[in-house]
């Protein structure tokens, strides 16, 4: 069997299943020890009996046990950085990427190149945290979680792609509060499923809970940190959120209970769809 017959072939079964065709190729890609240009050049090679074997394991885990791409490879990439991943931790969305995408924008706005301190709350797998102190070396990072599994899987991540940063295990802003610290940038991606939202099987099986659902339509967590965001912000600031597609109004509601004279801007991801809230005090 040639990669081109086993993509083929998987291709179809995954469109049967509802499954996602891309995750067929990444597998086959990352398993197949070549790189993406190598790769299509020994596309209609035999592959050899070892390797295939391989990857019909990898492929049965997803096609047929449902469980992630990269859990089965054990690591994702994220804003071009590879992050190890686990049952402990959300698989990093690309709209995270674009929350990321953001925060620079936006620091460069405000900022302009001064050093500033940043916190992402609810770091997860460390992946906002690891792109943002890569890409803009004047963004001192904080991350915290209340998951101290997480906590560690964000800890290799730092060290894996040497990023210098802080990690505080604690709910929410609590241990920001609780060690008197100040920032000028909050950034956070935190859970905001409501309890009665329909979820692809395939994320409620395999990725942590506490990472994925609130209470209050979703949107406890975001009133808890803009409740208390005032304790921890200094008087020029930024809050980043990333939020499901149907809360838009739901944040203009809260932003305006305890922001209510900053500046608001909830802006849509590359599907058309709204996702980042961006507020701006000055």
């Amino acid at each position: 069997m040639t990669y081109r017959e086993l993509l083929n072939k998987y291709k179809t079964i995954a469109i049967e299943k509802d499954l996602e065709v891309e995750a067929i190729k990444l597998l086959i890609l990352e398993l197949s020890d070549y790189d993406g240009a190598s790769f299509l050049a020994h596309f209609d090679d035999e592959i050899e009996n070892d390797k295939l074997n391989v990857l019909l394991s990898a492929i049965s885990k997803y096609v047929n046990d449902f469980i992630p791409v990269q859990h089965i490879l054990g690591y994702a990439y994220f804003y071009g950085y590879k992050l190890k991943v686990s049952k402990d931790v959300l698989v990093p969305r690309c709209e995270t990427e674009e929350l990321v995408g953001y925060a620079l924008e936006y620091y460069d706005e405000i900022f302009k190149g001064k050093s500033v301190e940043v916190c992402d709350i609810g770091t997860g797998s460390g992946a906002i945290s690891i792109a943002l102190n890569k890409e803009e070396p004047k963004m001192n990072l904080t991350a915290t979680d209340i998951s101290k599994e997480a906590l560690e899987i964000a800890k290799l991540n730092a060290r894996i792609n040497d990023a210098n940063i802080k990690f505080l295990e604690g709910d929410l802003l609590e241990p920001l509060i609780k060690n008197n610290l100040k920032f000028d940038i909050l950034v956070s991606n935190p859970p905001y499923i409501a309890y009665d939202d329909e979820v692809d099987p395939l994320v409620v099986k395999n990725e942590p809970h506490l990472a994925l659902f609130a209470e209050n339509n979703g949107m406890e967590c975001y009133e808890r940190i803009l409740k208390d965001a005032s304790k921890v912000l200094n008087k020029t600031n930024i809050i980043l959120f990333e939020h499901g597609y149907k809360q838009k109004e739901l944040m203009i509601n809260l932003v305006d209970k305890y922001f209510p004279n900053s500046e608001c801007e909830v802006i849509k991801d590359l599907s058309g769809n709204d996702r980042i809230t961006v507020i701006i005090n000055k």
